[in-house]
């Protein structure tokens, strides 16, 4: 079926812009939550969605489906990275699928991206796997979360490196020596590898954010390696939401003993289950988590075009 072929629905409009209103911030995080209810996860990722408020964002655009002026229908596109074609993300209100919104939404995106276009469909839904395919957009990366029970704890006591000590991040302080160590160890790392101080700012702020276990390892006074946790209190889940360990330290068990940490310092929270996000193709990190009880518990999928 051609892209173009997108069904027609009276009174539709996407609209294009480089930042949102507070209203429309709050518009697009509402059907958000519509959304996530309905699906069970989140639509678009934590980035994209810390990217909706806070003004413009260079190579951030968002796009704003309505329908007789009611909003039903968001994509962002992020045209940041200097090598990978933009990649975006869209979600269209529970109540009105079915009747071409993704199809025209994904069309404006590969408009808006010159059909240089990645897309992510978290959760592997169906659905996004057949708009992939209606958009000519073929599987390329699977992103998997991996979950654990936290009681009872029986990840050991962690031992690290000689010479190495861990201590609690703190704000301000610790900021740019943890930009470097994390963008030196997530090199090729398509997002997590350019996290920019702003990035920083914006997670610091987030009501979720606590420096207790944002954990630092360190040896001659140099930080070689983290661990931020992170705990998601509706969800009652514990995260370990990034580990990270500098070229030059790697290979030495730090980056286990770090997770161990991390893990029970999760667990001393009250939080049952701890999860994680790992890239399916990073069979080392993959062997590190089997071992630490961690299982495959969904999967997100990007999509890109062939060129």
């Amino acid at each position: 079926m051609s892209i173009d072929a997108v069904i027609p629905e009276p009174g539709r409009q996407i609209e294009t812009v480089d930042e949102l209103s507070p209203e429309q911030a709050e518009a697009v995080l509402g059907m958000l939550r519509e959304a996530a209810r309905a699906d069970g996860m989140q639509a678009v990722s934590e980035q994209g969605r810390l990217q909706l408020r806070g003004g413009k964002r260079e190579g951030v655009r968002h796009l704003l489906l309505t329908v007789g002026g009611e909003l039903i229908g968001y994509a962002q596109l992020e045209d940041t990275d200097p090598v990978e074609a933009p990649a975006a993300e869209l979600v269209v209100h529970p109540a009105h699928r079915g009747r071409g919104h993704g199809r025209a939404l994904g069309s404006a995106l590969l408009g808006a991206s010159g059909k240089r276009l990645r897309v992510w469909a978290h959760g592997g839904k169906s659905a996004a796997r057949h708009l992939a395919q209606v958009l000519g957009l073929t599987l390329f990366r699977e992103l998997r979360q991996l979950r654990r029970p936290l009681s009872p704890m029986d990840i050991p006591e962690p031992v690290f490196p000689a010479g190495v000590t861990v201590r609690s991040f703190v704000p301000g302080q610790d900021d740019a020596a943890w930009l470097a160590v994390n963008a030196a160890a997530f090199a090729h790392h398509p997002e997590q590898g350019s996290v920019t101080q702003r990035d920083l700012d914006d997670r610091k702020a987030e009501p979720w954010f606590d420096p207790k276990g944002f954990f630092l390892a360190e040896r001659d006074g140099e930080l070689i390696g983290f661990h931020w946790t992170k705990v998601h209190a509706e969800e009652q889940l514990g995260e370990v939401y990034v580990v990270g360990i500098r070229p030059d330290a790697q290979g030495g068990g730090l980056g286990k003993a770090l997770t161990a940490i991390g893990l029970r310092y999760l667990a001393a929270q009250g939080v049952p289950t701890a999860m994680l996000y790992v890239d399916a193709d990073n069979t080392a990190a993959l062997r590190v988590y089997a071992g630490l009880g961690f299982v495959t518990h969904e999967v997100d999928l990007m999509y890109r075009t062939e060129s």
